[in-house]
């Protein structure tokens, strides 16, 4: 199978790294992703071209394109990787895709049935079975099989809770407790005391669960749900906040695996 084209659903931090992988591998690849997302981990991913335009993860670029034809003139220059938040039929009837790798990381939800999209399709994560919504699924769990490449089996469900960092687990992110508009001054990277106001939704402040470095924090002026997670505070000394995650690169390597392409042959652009 020649594959020229790939189809990238998600631009959380796991989209953008196998989207940053696919770019570096040669491959025209586009980044769909919903308008106005809330995605916290924005110096891990490429969601911040939504709002300026263009972004940088690890030396790669994304730019934010209106329309399919700045799509096609954006994979001729070879300059960044499109991203749209156009409405996925219109870019499917637009488009003709290899693949298509659904990567939007959807909790306590039914994942769709990809199959109809393009010849290959990829699901990550739970929820993704092949031969019954994806052609193959790549394993997204922490433990020694995440980013396995799964052919007959389904993804591991959802189990535990968050990764834990620094010893934090779900304690170290900060929840809307409604819906509604996230108003934030505060930048990645920033220090904060436990209990530092973050920013309000409503007329809630919501505030740093606990003491260290803003990991992740939801775009100014974003729509947010109730319990959804806007801002992360990571406890270690020395905090990751910008640039590929060790999950997102993991699962990366096993959309590279599933696609028959060796990690080896990578250049850049």
């Amino acid at each position: 199978m020649t594959i020229r084209r790939i189809l990238v659903l998600g631009g959380g931090d796991v989209g953008s790294a196998v989207a940053h992988r696919l770019f570096r591998l040669g491959l025209n690849v586009l980044v769909s992703e919903r308008a106005g997302s809330t995605h916290a981990r924005r110096g891990m991913a490429f969601t911040d071209a939504l709002f300026e335009g263009r972004a940088v993860l690890d030396g790669v670029a994304a730019s934010w394109q209106t329309d399919i034809e700045a799509v096609q003139q954006c994979w001729q220059r070879r300059d960044a990787v499109p991203i749209v938040t156009l409405p996925e039929t219109l870019i499917c009837a637009a488009l003709v895709f290899d693949v298509v790798v659904e990567a939007t990381m959807r909790r306590n939800q039914p994942q769709p049935d990809l199959r109809a999209l393009a010849p290959l399709t990829i699901g990550l994560g739970p929820g993704y079975v092949p031969q019954q919504n994806c052609h193959v699924a790549v394993e997204t769990q922490w433990g020694a099989a995440m980013g396995e490449v799964l052919r007959e089996r389904p993804a591991a469900p959802r189990s535990g809770g968050p990764y834990a960092l620094g010893g934090a687990g779900r304690e170290r992110f900060a929840i809307a407790p409604e819906a509604g508009t996230w108003h934030t001054a505060r930048r990645l990277g920033q220090a904060v005391a436990q209990g530092d106001e973050l920013g309000r939704v409503g007329a809630h402040a919501i505030r740093a669960p606990l003491p260290g470095y803003l990991r992740g924090v939801a775009h100014d002026g974003v729509e947010v749900r109730a319990g959804q997670r806007i801002a992360e505070v990571d406890p270690r000394d020395e905090p990751q906040i910008f640039g590929l995650g060790e999950r997102p690169q993991a699962i990366a390597a096993g959309v590279v695996e599933a696609l028959g392409l060796a990690a080896t042959a990578e250049r850049a652009p």
